[in-house]
């Protein structure tokens, strides 16, 4: 591998398609360039699990801008990962043909126990290591990742099948925010959680860390408010929800200063995340800014430098 190299790292997740460019150098990731889009692709499922020509739409076009800008990169140098929606739709061997099109390289739909793996790796590789053991928690749009690992390596690795664009379009799809939805909400979480909770309980870490948009859109709010100054506390969580049931709906949360795009699908993370404080026991989650993008450029550094086999 050249001592210079450019690198890349696609994740075509339910909510959000992200891009991460980055250069090598003498085996250090230096990211360079991102570009992220609105996809929620896991908005586009109907109800029998076929992916509709709206959603497809909206990824094509978000696609054929990331394939101009990866233009002239060799397809050993870019990876490019499906996660929960594409494992789930009935017609993605038909779409994956048009978006590998609209993208210009291959795409891999990843199972989700992959998905956790890379995901622990990202976030690993970008904080101090610790000789804890580490829970990571990815809320996506269409699952969510629970991972428990020591340094780089995981050992514990779950994919649950709820997410926050999946939980909101399913008990909060009016745009209301009242406390029958937010229960029925936090009751289907749980009864996902029952599957992992022994393995994942506190008694087998000591540290928790939330990735991605949800745990830090939480951690932003819970800020704003004077209720936690770093992170997100199951104390300040119980605050979140009394607002989020006083608003009521969700057009009344767009004064919080949140992301326009991050305040449809906040009741069914917030949700999400409420059952996974109660049921594994967490007092207090910090947050990281990486996650799966990360963890792909780690993996394809590794495979570039024959020390994961093909």
């Amino acid at each position: 591998m050249p001592v210079h190299d450019t690198i890349a790292a696609v994740d075509l997740g339910s909510n959000s398609f992200r891009l991460q460019v980055a250069r090598v150098v003498e085996n250090q990731i230096y990211p360079l360039d991102s570009m992220k889009e609105t996809a929620r692709l896991a908005a586009g499922l109907t109800p029998d699990n076929f992916l509709d020509d709206e959603s497809q739409l909206r990824a094509l076009t978000c696609l054929k801008r990331f394939g101009e800008y990866l233009r002239g990169l060799p397809n050993h140098a870019v990876r490019v990962v499906g996660t929960n929606t594409f494992r789930l739709a009935k017609n993605t061997s038909v779409f994956l043909k048009k978006a590998e099109d609209a993208l210009g390289f291959p795409i891999e739909v990843i199972a989700g126990r992959e998905e956790a793996r890379l995901i622990y790796l990202g976030v690993a590789h970008c904080m101090p290591l610790s000789q804890d053991n580490r829970l990571v928690v990815d809320i996506g749009g269409g699952s969510t990742e629970c991972v428990i690992g020591e340094g780089l390596e995981p050992f514990q690795m779950e994919s649950l099948h709820m997410g926050c664009v999946s939980y909101s379009k399913r008990f909060f799809g009016d745009g209301k925010i009242t406390e029958y939805a937010m229960q029925q909400a936090e009751f289907a979480a749980r009864m996902e959680l029952q599957k992992i909770r022994f393995e994942f309980s506190s008694g087998n870490w000591q540290e928790a860390i939330g990735s991605s948009g949800t745990a830090r859109a939480l951690a932003d709010l819970l800020q704003q408010n004077d209720w936690r100054s770093e992170g997100i506390t199951a104390e300040g969580l119980a605050k979140l929800r009394s607002m989020l049931l006083k608003a009521g709906e969700c057009k009344r949360l767009y004064t919080l200063g949140l992301k326009p795009d991050r305040i449809p699908i906040l009741p069914g993370g917030f949700a999400i995340m409420s059952a996974v404080f109660t049921e594994l026991n967490i007092q207090h989650m910090s947050i990281t800014r990486a996650a799966l993008k990360e963890g792909v450029l780690y993996d394809l550094l590794g495979r570039l430098n024959h020390q994961i086999p093909d």
